[in-house]
């Protein structure tokens, strides 16, 4: 057995041991990359707490530290408000508008992590109260960064126009935009339907409330058990909380009820704003830039810091950094350059299109999609060249299969969906996510093949 294989064995047990016990999965990745590391792959201690992903870890505190604030000064309720105003009683308005306004985001250029990390808290309030699956709806916001993220401003986008450019099609950054685009939208509407189709039938069959919690009203009338009721299922991650949603009921029956504009709001609005700015147009750090605006915010209100530093995440952000600092690990001791050259010594382009659709797909689900990308863009440039194949259709193949795993809750975004959830379903939010990402691994890899590889199409 080779050492490589021993590493990713490592790793897979790690994963599976903090998948289906209360361990952390991050912190055991975390010991098990100085283990590895240093008794297998010969590195030394401080070679592998150089694969520390310190720009992921300040991207995660400070948004999530940023966003704690907007939730807790009600800012997200204003929000939530004015959208619940334009969305009216037409629920189906809701999921759609949360969809193009992080698509929207990230078209512009916002990195994804930034786009979720604005519109999630928003979303995931915003569906409660209209009794909307938090999971569904995050989905969806997800689907929509996802959709704008192969823009030619976005990062992603440079990327993907960057293994076309060697493949000699710079002629199609529109179009690899245009059909990741019209794809995640597709998957968005598609993941929506389902989960909430799921959410009603299981309300469906719960029956009445046993315990005495009010029952959550769920798309015309069904209702499902609450959270306490079902905690130990992993069912509540797929409603929303029982006491938001009837509130939400109420309101779409008698108009939302009014929330003040404050001062305080207001500048917070300016900082959300400002994120943007900073990080699209200035091109600053998305972490740095959530720590600056969350300092000014902490100065302007003092009182929000400590019940913003307690309610952070910080399980989430041990377990991604944990997952990720072991993958570095891999690629420092050359594990991932033998998964690339093995990829690269196939003969059928084709089949090695569908294969590196998998690896990144896989990959990517557990550690960032740029450094995914950037990793496999040698490999992909020689494939795309092919004759017989369209290079548009390979690294669009290759640019959704990457990018549709970051709902994992070990990638960025999937780790900001969560900490934009309710903190007691954490657990349950998790494994849901990781189910729908798996279920991404196993499905649209070989869908986009056949679609943009096998028929051509690009």
């Amino acid at each position: 057995m080779s050492l490589s294989l021993i590493a990713f064995l490592v790793l897979v047990a790690a994963f599976a041991v903090g998948s289906f016990t209360k361990i952390n999965a991050g912190l055991l990745a975390t010991i098990a990359a100085f283990g590895v590391g240093t008794l297998l792959a010969g590195m030394s201690v401080k070679d592998v707490i150089g694969q520390f992903p310190a720009g992921l870890f300040f991207i995660l505190v400070g948004a999530t530290l940023l966003f704690a604030i907007v939730r807790i000064n009600g800012t997200i309720d204003l929000l939530a408000y004015w959208a619940e105003r334009l969305a009216g009683n037409r629920r189906v308005l809701v999921p759609v508008l949360m969809f193009l306004l992080t698509a929207a985001l990230a078209s512009a250029g916002a990195f994804t992590p930034a786009a979720i990390a604005i519109v999630a808290p928003v979303g995931l309030a915003l569906g409660m109260r209209f009794g909307i699956s938090t999971l569904a709806m995050g989905l969806v916001i997800v689907q929509g960064a996802n959709a704008g993220a192969f823009s030619p401003v976005n990062p992603f986008g440079v990327l993907g126009n960057k293994m076309l450019d060697g493949a000699g099609a710079s002629d199609g950054s529109f179009k690899l935009y245009a059909y990741c685009f019209v794809f995640n939208a597709a998957l968005a509407v598609i993941a929506y339907v389902l989960v909430q189709a799921i959410v009603k039938r299981r309300a469906a069959k719960a029956g009445p409330i046993g315990d005495g919690a009010p029952a959550i009203a769920i798309d015309g009338g069904a209702s499902a058990p609450s959270p306490k009721g079902t905690a130990g299922s992993g069912v509540a991650v797929l409603t929303a909380p029982a006491q938001t949603s009837v509130a939400g009921q109420s309101t779409l029956a008698s108009g939302p009820a009014k929330v003040a504009a404050t001062p305080m709001r207001i500048l917070t609005l300016a900082g959300i704003a400002s994120l943007l700015v900073l990080t699209t147009v200035l091109g600053l750090d998305v972490g740095v830039a959530s720590l600056v605006i969350a300092g000014v915010l902490i100065i302007l209100d003092s009182n929000v810091q400590k019940p913003a530093l307690e309610s952070m995440p910080w399980s989430a952000i041990i377990l991604v950094t944990g997952i990720v600092t072991y993958v570095g690990m891999l690629e420092k001791m050359g594990a991932l350059k033998e998964l690339q050259e093995g990829i690269a010594g196939l003969g059928n382009s084709s089949i090695a299109a569908l294969i590196a659709s998998y690896v990144v797909a896989i990959v990517s689900a557990f550690a960032s999609t740029t450094g995914t990308l950037g990793v496999i863009s040698p490999v992909i440039e020689p494939i795309a060249m092919d004759p017989l194949l369209s290079p548009i259709g390979v690294v669009t193949a290759i640019a959704i299969s990457s990018s549709v795993v970051d709902v994992s809750p070990m990638s960025t975004s999937g780790a900001l969906l969560m900490a934009s959830a309710q903190p007691k379903d954490e657990r349950m939010f998790f494994r849901a996510l990781l189910l729908w990402a798996i279920a991404m691994i196993g499905v649209v890899p070989l869908l986009v093949w056949f679609l943009f590889v096998q028929l051509g199409l690009g």
